[in-house]
């Protein structure tokens, strides 16, 4: 049968593994040799004109072009801006300017957003190397991406898997990946998916499972202990990249058992090291995405068998986007799970038939095609539902979650059209007098263009935020989060109506968004209605009491309605769930050392915050230092009143804020006539 080739070593073809331009895994490259489909030989020039196609320089050949390839499609990419969750992992992060912070972040599990250390030490390294410049961390990631994709070559190549080099192509090209390629923050995935694979390059080197090309066998080199070390180096490198590759063990049993029958003792004992790294860096993701990323609360909250259903969900969703690309989003609509639906049982029940019928056809087809999808099921079971990963909040699935599981089915449906194409090849050449009729070399080239293209179109989506979230909300019109991200864009724009349409909607679909609460309390503040954005301050502080930007926005609202009185209480919440937020403390400080009413004034402790905020923004802040010499003419000192009113002054001029600098010297002449700035009484107005 056809699909029986597909598991022992790599079957006759009308052009044979050494007639290739490359000599191990098939390709998609047309012979180098002449002989003709009826065993005649080509002329003696067509010879001369390959004898320099050695095997060697065509594996060399074929790696460039896919690497050529690959970077081509992704040159959109490459010249594009950072976007979503970019500031956490690059532009806003504080690690990577300095040696102290390359020590937190290895030493520091809380330092970062998850403790992935070898992804944020490269990007250290991009910081010293190209400053925040998007184009270096874009290019990083577009060649870790080929890398992974010549690393998958070369093992299936190693295991004799038919359409090898087809199967690295596909892998490469496919635009499911754009996402794990053309986001900065995904070289998580990349990353780990280089030493993944390298990882597994050792292994089989440690525990050979077919011919693999040899090595020379110098130094260590040869001994099989050197390889198994290097193996677990790679793979605790990989879990360090993303625990997502936590998988690997597991895939070498696969592989294992599917080469060979059987799986030996001695392959246990090997994997034991690798299987303690693996649970001991998953357990710390696990209780990071609990305590430290907040993945907690109504939204992870489902019962186990609401769990199983979104698994099996997952799993026919991530198949079917590999083998029909369509409709590719940044945010999925995050489905309605309910265990009470009996059809929402179909999918799970689906997969455990299809996985059963693979293993009771495992003697007629091989057991190929079960280690494959075994494989790709279990790399996908950490992102399937049954743990708490927090951007599941906003949807069950993301094209980045299948990086690495992706390569199971890849390689079955590569290897399975390179047997059908070469079987048919054969068939077509038995009729003919000349040579084997092209055909497959032109389906092969015509999937892998249409991937390119697709590809190339997929990356033009990640150049900029705002293309990003409109293309999301475009073919996810109920995607919250889009619609609080492009709202809050819009309102920094000053596109008041946009900003206050996306963020209703946002707020229409998630009632419970704080923070699509806050930023529409914003932009009705910017608007004028006050009662309007004092509302959604409350609910936002109703939903989520530890939620500091409600209470500040809040303060802010009615110290500039002049109720100093009413925005103490709010601005001291915030700063108690933020000490060391200066805007608040100088706000805060203000009030206390300002305001007309002799009941709220706190001099002393006016001074403390001013200080403490004139701390924290380096003396360099004219709005701080004009509340520290503020805050000082109200205990009465006024000699640092007024040194700290004309550094203020210095400050705001060296800032083209004349107008600021105006309104300090007003208070600066106070000072010197000894007397205190008040704020003048406030006119009388309703409560929001």
């Amino acid at each position: 049968m056809v699909t029986r080739s597909l598991v022992a070593a790599a079957p006759e073809s009308a052009v044979s593994a050494d007639e290739t331009s490359i000599s191990d895994g098939g390709s998609i490259m047309p012979p180098t040799k002449t002989n003709r489909s009826d065993g005649s030989a080509g002329s003696p020039a067509d010879a001369r004109a390959f004898s320099w196609l050695t095997p060697r320089r065509a594996r060399w050949a074929a790696g460039l072009l896919l690497a050529a390839v690959t970077v081509a499609v992704y040159m959109p990419a490459m010249l594009g801006d950072f976007i979503w969750d970019d500031d956490q992992y690059v532009t806003a992060n504080r690690n990577l300017r300095s040696l102290d912070g390359l020590g937190r972040i290895w030493s520091d599990v809380r330092s970062t957003p998850q403790y992935y250390p070898l992804v944020f030490t490269s990007y250290w390294m991009d910081y010293h190397l190209w400053g925040l410049d998007p184009a270096g961390y874009h290019v990083v990631n577009v060649l870790l991406h080929a890398g992974v994709a010549l690393l998958l070559w070369r093992v299936l190549a190693g295991l004799q898997v038919p359409g090898a080099y087809l199967a690295a192509a596909v892998f490469a090209l496919h635009p499911v990946h754009v996402e794990s390629v053309a986001w900065i923050t995904e070289r998580k995935n990349v990353l780990s998916g280089v030493f993944y694979l390298s990882a597994l390059l050792a292994w089989l080197r440690y525990y050979p499972l077919a011919a693999i090309t040899p090595m020379p066998s110098r130094g260590l080199a040869h001994r099989p202990v050197f390889f198994w070390t290097a193996s677990l180096i790679l793979f605790a490198l990989a879990l360090l990249s993303k625990t997502a590759g936590c998988s690997l063990p597991v895939a070498i049993l696969i592989l294992t058992w599917w080469k060979q029958g059987r799986i030996t003792w001695r392959v246990i004992a090997s994997l034991i090291p690798f299987f303690i790294l693996a649970v001991a860096l998953s357990l710390v993701t696990i209780w990071l995405e609990r305590a430290h990323v907040r993945a907690e609360g109504s939204a992870w909250a489902l019962p186990f068998a609401g769990r199983c259903l979104v698994a099996g969900r997952a799993f026919w969703f991530y198949l079917g986007k590999l083998l029909y690309p369509s409709n590719l989003t940044f945010i999925y609509e995050k489905w309605i799970i309910d265990p009470t639906r009996w059809w929402q049982y179909l999918p799970p029940a689906a997969v455990i038939a299809a996985l059963a019928a693979l293993w009771l056809l495992r003697r007629r087809i091989g057991p190929g095609p079960f280690a494959a999808i075994l494989f790709f099921a279990v790399t996908l079971a950490p992102v399937l539902g049954f743990f708490k990963v927090y951007y599941m909040q906003y949807s069950f699935v993301a094209d980045h979650f299948q990086y690495l599981a992706s390569m199971g089915p890849l390689a079955l449906s590569a290897a399975l059209l390179t047997v059908v194409l070469r079987r048919w090849s054969r068939l077509k050449a038995a009729g003919d007098a000349g040579r084997p009729p092209p055909a497959g070399y032109i389906v092969q080239g015509a999937i892998l263009g249409i991937l390119a293209a697709l590809t190339l179109h997929q990356a033009t989506i990640y150049t900029n935020i705002e293309t990003l979230w409109r293309d999301t909300l475009r073919k996810n019109p109920s995607a919250w989060l889009a619609h609080n991200n492009l709202g809050a864009m819009l309102l920094d724009r000053g596109d008041l109506d946009g900003a206050i349409h996306h963020l209703s909607e946002s707020l229409r679909f998630n009632p419970t968004y704080v923070l699509a609460h806050n930023n529409l309390g914003i932009a009705l503040t910017t608007s004028k209605d006050l009662a309007g954005a004092a509302r959604h301050y409350r609910e936002a502080m109703r939903i989520q009491p530890d939620y500091a930007p409600a209470y500040k926005n809040m303060g802010s609202l009615l110290m500039n309605q002049g109720k100093s009185a009413e925005a103490v209480g709010y601005y001291r919440k915030a700063l108690e769930l933020r000490p060391d937020w200066s805007e608040v403390a100088n706000n805060l400080a203000w009030i206390l050392a300002t305001s007309p009413d002799a009941a709220v004034r706190r001099e002393d402790e006016a001074v403390r915050l001013a200080e403490r905020a004139a701390d924290l923004t380096g003396h360099d802040d004219p709005t701080v230092l004009d509340t520290l010499a503020a805050a000082y003419a109200s205990t009465g000192r006024f000699d640092r009143a007024v040194a700290a009113a004309g550094e203020a002054i210095a400050r705001a001029s060296g800032a083209h804020n004349a107008q600021l600098a105006a309104e300090i010297r007003e208070r600066l002449e106070l000072f010197r006539r000894g007397r205190p700035y008040r704020e003048p009484p406030p006119a009388s107005s309703s409560q929001p």
